[in-house]
């Protein structure tokens, strides 16, 4: 059972405590990571993912493979909030797992820097926070088509056209399914008993990383090991 169920702590008055200080600009005696630190001072949450593909076999060789995936982070306790930790982002290649101490989920989305597609606009009750380093919320589309240039048993390799979409959010206010970082592409797969999958993608972002202005544009992903 969650911990924040029991006990007299007044998760509420410290949100709006938190929110009163964010609002004045004056944080006495950083009174704001003393509230951190008693929100914080142990984790609870529930982390829910979903994802489903399909392949369909086409005329002359060719697979159709679509896919989606979404994800979201919850609190048992909406007065203590959310934990900064386990978040998402979006971007390219999406190797190395969980990274750093916040332990931040990397998802796949080719055509845009590692990492880098995050919810950028935050709740008062986060500001000054490391929220920044991820997003609660995230969904992803993907239509890829496949071309076996060898089936053979030494080396399988397959060509791949792309078209993808993905975002990350912070809340359900925030989000939108159909507002998306859109991205194509071309990449090629090769998958070898003694090495496992190999690859290399050439993706185009058509819309801007968060925070700037101009469209991602061209990108190279290097695939070790993974399924996109």
């Amino acid at each position: 059972m969650p911990y924040s169920w029991f006990g007299d702590t007044d998760w509420a008055g410290l949100a709006d405590e938190r929110e009163q200080i964010v609002i004045s600009g004056r944080d006495p005696n950083d009174r704001i990571s003393q509230i951190d630190q008693e929100r914080f001072k142990f984790l609870e949450y529930y982390k829910i993912k979903f994802s489903g593909d399909w392949y369909t076999q086409l005329p002359k060789k060719f697979v159709l493979k679509s896919s989606f995936s979404t994800g979201f982070l919850g609190a048992y306790n909406q007065d203590r909030g959310l934990i900064p930790f386990e978040r998402f982002r979006l971007g390219g290649s999406g190797l190395g797992g969980n990274v750093g101490l916040a332990s931040i989920e990397n998802i796949a989305l080719r055509g845009y820097p590692d990492a880098s597609v995050i919810s950028l606009a935050r709740d008062i009750t986060e500001a000054n926070t490391n929220t920044n380093e991820g997003s609660t919320i995230f969904n992803k589309y993907s239509l890829e088509l496949r071309y076996p240039i060898s089936l053979k048993p030494a080396a399988t390799i397959y060509g791949v056209g792309f078209l993808e979409g993905g975002a990350a959010y912070n809340n359900f206010k925030q989000f939108n399914p159909f507002q998306l970082n859109r991205s194509a592409g071309v990449g090629v797969r090769i998958f070898m008993p003694a090495f496992g999958l190999l690859g290399i993608d050439f993706g185009h972002g058509f819309d801007p990383v968060p925070g700037q202005t101009q469209k991602s544009g061209w990108q190279t992903h290097f695939i070790l090991g993974q399924q996109f």
